[in-house]
């Protein structure tokens, strides 16, 4: 999370962990900032504790919380980084950002696809789904029952991020019902952040739009600069830990559709910067199908206002194309 009163004048000198105590929605780095940001906080102030208040209802939205997942977390009978160390996950791999002792030592420059599930095959999807799809995924129990995952596996908590583009997906009228195989689907991600050190968990996505060729272009600050305008290919699930499982030969783990006999890729492009800067960038190959915000949070930060306020523009421009296509 970065400083709200990032941009507005005076440069910021630490991490941004001093939250609002009203709304709890902002943070910053110093009490002088938060002051010197107070002139155009307290115009949303009111707006975001209201929104706070209402977190409880994330639970009842598909794929945001799994309940049977995080139960002891939400009941606050522990915390994340007892949660993650009694499942052996505390500061691992692509968990590490999911505690706030790891995210503080974590790195966005180590961003990579080598992390696996750390976690037995009975507990995540490491391998390729036995069956397509019939119908809609609508729940994490759904979820769940289609990938043979017991539900009190941790996965949820990493696997919200592809399923949250799959659930908007099917808001707009993008389902498996009316892509074909060989499809190609254009996705603008912006202002991703703990995601990127959990890249690989977007492979899900190739078993839950098989056969169609997914782009995904991520464009946020967090980039690191030297990644920027980087491609990545992904081409398999995230491997469990078990040396003998079937996931560890290239041939089965491979998004190949091996049992499906359906084609499928997925990739992802980094831009670093904000999306009202670089999208004359991102869309010299294409044009986005769906857009799409998933850390609600940029909302709430200047910095973000311009591409909030872009958005409608590329909307127009999405009509326009739909109807002379």
């Amino acid at each position: 999370m970065e400083c709200a009163a990032k941009g507005t004048g005076t440069r910021c000198n630490s991490a941004a962990t001093r939250l609002c105590t009203r709304c709890e929605a902002v943070a910053y780095c110093s009490l002088s900032h938060q002051i010197k940001h107070w002139s155009r906080h307290k115009l949303e102030c009111d707006r975001l504790q209201q929104q706070m208040e209402c977190v409880d209802l994330l639970n009842d939205f598909p794929f945001t919380f799994s309940c049977e997942a995080t139960f002891q977390v939400c009941a606050k009978q522990e915390t994340r980084c007892s949660f993650f160390s009694k499942r052996g996950l505390h500061r691992v791999g692509m968990w590490m950002h999911e505690c706030h002792c790891g995210a503080s030592s974590a790195s966005f420059d180590l961003l990579g696809l080598n992390n696996g599930w750390d976690l037995s095959s009975v507990l995540c999807p490491c391998h390729g789904p036995e069956f397509l799809l019939s119908e809609q995924l609508c729940s994490w129990r759904d979820y769940y029952k289609w990938r043979r995952i017991p539900l009190d596996s941790p996965v949820a908590l990493l696997l919200h991020w592809p399923l949250t583009i799959y659930r908007a997906a099917q808001l707009v009228g993008i389902t498996t019902s009316n892509l074909v195989v060989g499809d190609k689907l254009y996705i603008h991600y912006l202002g991703p952040e703990k995601e990127l050190l959990q890249l690989a968990v977007f492979g899900d996505l190739l078993a839950l739009f098989p056969g169609v060729h997914i782009h995904i272009e991520l464009v946020g600050p967090a980039i690191p600069p030297q990644r920027d305008g980087e491609k990545i290919i992904i081409s398999k699930y995230p491997c469990c830990n078990e040396e003998k499982c079937v996931c560890k030969l290239a041939s089965e783990n491979a998004i190949l559709g091996t049992q499906t006999g359906l084609t499928s890729a997925l990739t992802l492009q980094l831009w670093r910067g904000f999306y009202h800067d670089r999208y004359r960038d991102v869309v010299k190959d294409s044009f986005p199908h769906l857009v799409i915000a998933p850390n609600g949070g940029i909302a709430a930060y200047s910095s973000w206002l311009p591409s909030i306020l872009f958005l409608p523009i590329i909307a127009r421009k999405l009509v326009i194309l739909q109807q002379v296509a």
